[in-house]
């Protein structure tokens, strides 16, 4: 969700040519499926196109990235296990300064697809706009 969330951002801002933005998992699960069908239809509804197909995070993910953006503790550590990283790692929510919310649920679990919609929605936008002061775009 999260990925087609923030592209769409991007997208809408006419920065796709200067920011690339992929998705990956810490566990391997998942790995060549579709988005679960509450992402879909959430995404749907809000007019955002699907994303891609699920893929495991690598090693070089942690140097060929300048952001490395996850949705709670969880995946933040597992992803600072893997070693030393180029890329800024943070919780999507850390972008929001104004929320007491730092981690995103998993709808999987929650089975609250809205909830997590609009929480990815706000620390997308939030995410983007830091990017572009910091990247001068």
């Amino acid at each position: 969700m999260a990925e087609s969330v923030f592209l769409h951002q991007v997208r809408a801002a006419g920065l796709e040519a200067h920011i690339e933005v992929d998705s990956a998992g810490t566990g391997d699960w998942h790995i060549g499926d579709r988005p679960h069908d509450g992402t879909l239809e959430i995404l749907r509804v809000n007019g955002i196109p699907e994303g891609s197909r699920a893929r495991q995070i690598r090693v070089c993910d942690l140097s060929d990235f300048d952001y490395l953006v996850v949705m709670d503790n969880s995946n933040l550590a597992n992803v600072q296990k893997m070693g030393a990283s180029r890329a800024r790692i943070s919780r999507l929510l850390d972008w929001v300064p104004e929320s007491d919310v730092k981690e995103v649920p998993d709808p999987y679990f929650t089975g609250d697809f809205a909830e997590t919609y609009d929480l990815v929605q706000r620390g997308s936008a939030a995410l983007l706009k830091q990017v572009r002061a910091q990247h001068l775009l």
